[in-house]
């Protein structure tokens, strides 16, 4: 079984947006959709695990510029074919924990890279992104609410509490995934003392965390 977070997300690039047609999640999608434009309307961005670029494009119908970065090619490459007919988009691979700090952003949104990150390391994750961003700029993060039978099951929990799903991919590969589903107490708690002006909107299958940096 395939461990590596990035070889998945390689193979799945050409289907990864199928998981946004789930009947149930649209109405929630439409909500993320204004929520996160409202948040960077007018706004130069940095966005973190950009993936194949489903949001970069509807933050773009209202932010000024993005730039937009994953540590994965094979998703750029998806993200580059779409249309950001507003917003000025490049691109650009990036390992989020190799940027450089003396470049500071106006703002900066990651979507589904939280869960992506072991408990262990979420500090130094953070530590790394509010160096990316002006003080009092604004940060969003955007991930996953657990709802039993919307989401693939946990089947494997490590010694830091770390979470993990067993996944299929249309290729007949199984691939075991790294998916915390953190509570709102515990966002909180992480951004104790290095945040301002904290919102945490739950919506029924997403939750959007939403900060300035101190």
């Amino acid at each position: 079984m395939n461990t590596n977070l990035v070889a998945y997300y390689k193979d799945r690039a050409e289907g990864y947006e199928k998981i946004y047609s789930k009947p149930e999640r649209q109405d929630d999608l439409v909500k993320a959709t204004a929520i996160l434009q409202n948040i960077f309307a007018g706004k130069q961005l940095l966005e973190i695990a950009c993936g194949t670029g489903y949001w970069t494009e509807r933050i773009a119908a209202t932010a000024d510029s993005i730039f937009a970065t994953d540590i994965n090619e094979a998703v750029i490459e998806v993200a580059k074919r779409k249309n950001y007919s507003k917003a000025q988009v490049s691109f650009g691979i990036v390992d989020i924990y190799n940027c450089n700090e003396h470049l500071k952003y106006e703002s900066l949104f990651g979507g589904f890279i939280w869960s992506h990150i072991l408990l262990q390391d979420l500090d130094r994750f953070l530590h790394s992104v509010n160096s990316l961003v002006i003080p009092g700029g604004a940060i969003a993060f955007m991930d996953n609410i657990f709802i039993e039978g919307s989401n693939h099951p946990i089947t494997n929990t490590d010694e830091h509490s770390n979470t993990f799903q067993t996944r299929k991919l249309e290729d007949g590969t199984t691939h075991l995934v790294l998916k915390n589903f953190p509570a709102e107490k515990f966002l909180r708690q992480k951004l104790e003392g290095i945040a301002d002006n904290i919102s945490i909107i739950n919506l029924e299958y997403y939750w959007i965390l939403c900060y300035t940096v101190l």
